[in-house]
């Protein structure tokens, strides 16, 4: 006779997996550790300043799931990301309304200049005149192609 029998539920546990305790390792890391203050969470991801921001209010979207990669993001992951980013965006453009772009950027890989490993996605708040030449935005991740002439701009 087991317990179900005499009108007991069997008691039922889910053991964390090693992908879940890496997150939550990683996550009290981030946030102990490094003294990192979570400025917002959600169920999916969490938002902290960065620790070496490239512009005031630099900021760092983190999955709460231990991932290395941007394409491991679950169907869920995606669409949640996009809302959060949203929301951060508007988080700080009230915060200073002189924000007026944003770079968004993941370095996925080591080859990609990734030097965390966890997925983390960089909002990166830009103002009018923050650098002289801002054209190329992203492609400065190697410099010599950020500064580029359009082919209907050559003569």
């Amino acid at each position: 006779m087991d317990c179900t029998e005499i009108g007991f539920e069997s008691p039922t546990f889910t053991l964390p997996t090693v992908t879940s305790l890496v997150g939550f390792l990683f996550i009290q890391l981030v946030t102990i550790f490094y003294k990192f203050k979570k400025i917002d969470e959600n169920d999916l991801f969490f938002a902290v300043r960065d620790g070496y921001p490239v512009t005031a209010l630099h900021t760092l979207i983190i999955p709460k799931r231990h991932i290395l990669s941007f394409f491991e993001l679950n169907q869920s992951e995606q669409g949640g990301l996009y809302t959060f980013l949203d929301k951060q965006k508007k988080i700080i453009i009230t915060e200073d309304p002189s924000v007026s772009a944003f770079n968004i950027g993941i370095n996925d890989g080591p080859e990609a200049g990734r030097s965390v490993d966890h997925l983390h996605i960089h909002l990166i708040p830009r103002r009018k005149g923050d650098m002289d030449n801002p054209r190329g935005g992203v492609r400065g991740v190697i410099p010599e192609k950020q500064k580029y002439v359009k082919k209907d701009e050559i003569i």
